[in-house]
């Protein structure tokens, strides 16, 4: 959680612009950012050395040690989390108020993208996964049949929305400076610079992060995990909240798979200890392999979502 990583502030390009429009609308994204206030409390309960180093330091936190002590775990406490110098309660409440916030604006996204009959997805992963280029190829097989528009999350450059851009299809970057996540008031920004059609599909690139992303509902239909043959199969089991947040799964980069050891069998096996509901897709944004399958779930998503709108138009 960001309670950790001490996520700092956020930039949406043509921000100014989106700002002055936001005085004139009535939709509500605030801009008091006050999810990112910093409580420092200091329980002090028992001191004890560490005699393999030379300091101590006072034990203000929940950890557990393995009974052979190979593992010190941090996520032991009920907040699942270490942070120095707050307490585990204290970490939950603040989670708990952030998280609302959050909340409160993902559910205005959500109603946006109902009201115009747009499926949003979220698309996320760690870092090189090839979601970036992922994308470029959907944009492009998909255009001729489907309204794209893309919001890109990285911490600095715009790099990956001039890609994007350079498909024909919309885009808009966030930068969010230390910030490891985009969060649905970042998003609902953005929002205000792109023309979303009925039926069509709004990627949400999220930033490169197995762990914070999971948390943050953006108002999404549908959280969508990227995995590439090149990390671990593990990689479901060392990042669990990710892949249980998620609907589908894209195993990428399996024109790689004669070239790695990687067990594709057991990579999905993991993945489904942690979601058994999860679906999975084995792609290569490369040579095209499994894409006919994911455009599939894309359009009878987005047919759905262009349908519901209709109806609760007609009344």
């Amino acid at each position: 959680m960001c309670t950790v990583c001490g996520c700092g502030t956020a930039t949406v390009e043509g921000e100014k612009k989106a700002t002055e429009q936001s005085q004139s609308h009535d939709r509500h994204h605030r801009h008091d950012h006050d999810h990112h206030s910093h409580d420092h409390d200091h329980g002090h309960s028992h001191d004890h050395h560490h005699y393999d180093h030379a300091h101590h330091h006072p034990h203000d936190h929940d950890h557990t040690h393995g009974e052979g002590g190979e593992v010190i775990d941090f996520g032991a406490g009920i907040a699942g989390v270490h942070v120095p110098g707050l307490s585990q309660e204290r970490i939950v409440r603040i989670e708990r108020d952030i998280l609302s916030k959050n909340d409160a604006y993902a559910r205005d996204n959500r109603a946006l993208f109902a009201a115009k009959g747009a499926l949003a997805l979220n698309i996320v992963s760690s870092p090189g996964s090839g979601k970036t280029a992922l994308l470029v190829r959907a944009i492009n097989d998909l255009k001729d049949r489907l309204a794209v528009a893309v919001i890109e999350g990285d911490q600095q450059t715009s790099n990956d929305a001039e890609r994007i851009r350079a498909t024909g299809a919309p885009a808009i970057q966030i930068n969010t400076g230390k910030g490891c996540h985009l969060d649905a008031h970042m998003v609902g920004h953005a929002l205000e610079e792109l023309d979303l059609r009925a039926g069509g599909v709004l990627f949400i690139e999220n930033v490169g992060n197995l762990v914070c992303p999971a948390a943050f509902d953006l108002g999404e239909a549908h959280k969508v995990v990227l995995l590439s043959v090149t990390e671990g199969e593990d990689k479901p089991l060392k990042y669990p909240d990710m892949f249980a947040a998620a609907d589908l799964m894209l195993l990428n980069k399996a024109d790689l798979l004669p070239h790695l050891t990687f067990d594709v069998g057991a990579c999905l096996a993991n993945a489904l200890k942690v979601n058994p509901h999860l679906q999975t897709l084995v792609v290569s944004a490369t040579s095209g392999e499994g894409l006919a399958a994911f455009y599939a779930w894309i359009e009878a998503r987005a047919a759905h979502a262009k349908t519901h709108a209709g109806a609760a138009r007609a009344g």
